[in-house]
């Protein structure tokens, strides 16, 4: 084995931005739906595969460690998004947080990055050029898979990943050094859908931000929660409305000391980030449904 046994490292975070940036000096692909994992091989009796934070996580990933193990390499580095696809093949964010508990051989990764390779530190080496170094390596048929860079131009780019219900689009500079932390030199861009939710009540914790519960409109089902972001007067109106709606808790619903709960009626306009329908996530209030 060459040089020093490699240790995990912290991943380089894109910026979130509105739009994807234009020009010929980016690489985009499809913003997978799922976690941020690295895979360190130290040789084939030794492969771990971290989470964003650091966390081991080999033993919940044991699909993509065995596949890391059928690499012809000696020590490597490698970066990508674990995911579970679904029937149609995208990405199933719900069945991820499942499998994470229950089955390690669920998940495959989208790997998009390589900053490490046999005894050499590649993160000094451009992001296009590192990459098709992690391409070369990568078996076909494996749970490793790589991202493709996607053809076009941003916008297009962008537009295409939106309309196929996909999360969204990530940037990179193809010139850009690996560097650990927030980075401008990747950017991501995600795609958000607004949707109609019933409010079950509102949470305010003193010195905290105050944050709604949401279920579906035709079931109840607890769907999860948005932030409460808006002005002074629409959350004046907001709060007025739960004091009027006053209820119980929903049966299934655990205690919350915190919660006003309210009766069914209150109907809101949450913007949310597309995916998985079983749970929102990344939610903000808008409004009132019938004050549009």
């Amino acid at each position: 084995m060459s040089g020093a046994r490699l240790a995990f490292i912290p991943p380089m975070e894109p910026k979130l931005v509105a739009k994807p940036p234009g020009g010929d000096d980016w690489i985009h692909e499809i913003k997978l739906d799922g976690y941020r994992a690295q895979v360190v091989i130290n040789g084939p009796g030794d492969i771990r595969v971290f989470t964003k934070s650091g966390a081991d996580w080999t033993s919940k990933f044991k699909g993509v460690a065995e596949a890391a193990r059928e690499l012809e390499v000696e020590n490597a580095i490698i970066e990508g998004e674990a995911v579970v696809p679904n029937k149609a093949g995208l990405p199933d964010f719900n069945a991820l947080q499942k499998a994470v508990h229950s089955d390690p051989y669920a998940m495959y990764l989208g790997a998009f990055d390589i900053m490490h390779l046999d005894g050499h530190d590649l993160r000094d080496i451009g992001c296009k050029a590192r990459r098709e170094m992690l391409y070369s390596i990568i078996k076909p048929n494996s749970r490793i898979q790589f991202s493709e860079a996607i053809p076009g131009d941003a916008k297009s780019i962008f537009y295409l990943a939106d309309q196929a219900g996909l999360e969204g689009v990530v940037s990179k500079r193809a010139d850009s050094k690996y560097r650990s932390g927030p980075t401008s030199n990747w950017l991501k861009t995600k795609s958000w859908t607004i949707d109609e939710f019933e409010l079950l009540g509102v949470e305010r914790e003193p010195g905290k931000a105050a944050f709604a519960l949401l279920a579906d409109p035709g079931t109840g089902k607890y769907l999860g929660t948005a932030f409460i972001t808006l002005g002074r007067d629409m959350k004046d109106r907001l709060l007025k409305r739960v004091r009027e709606h006053a209820g119980p808790p929903p049966e299934a619903m655990k205690k919350r000391p915190a919660t006003q709960w309210v009766k069914p009626g209150v109907k809101l306009r949450v913007k949310h980030l597309r995916g998985d329908h079983s749970h929102i996530r990344h939610a903000s209030l808008l409004g009132f449904s019938d004050e549009e």
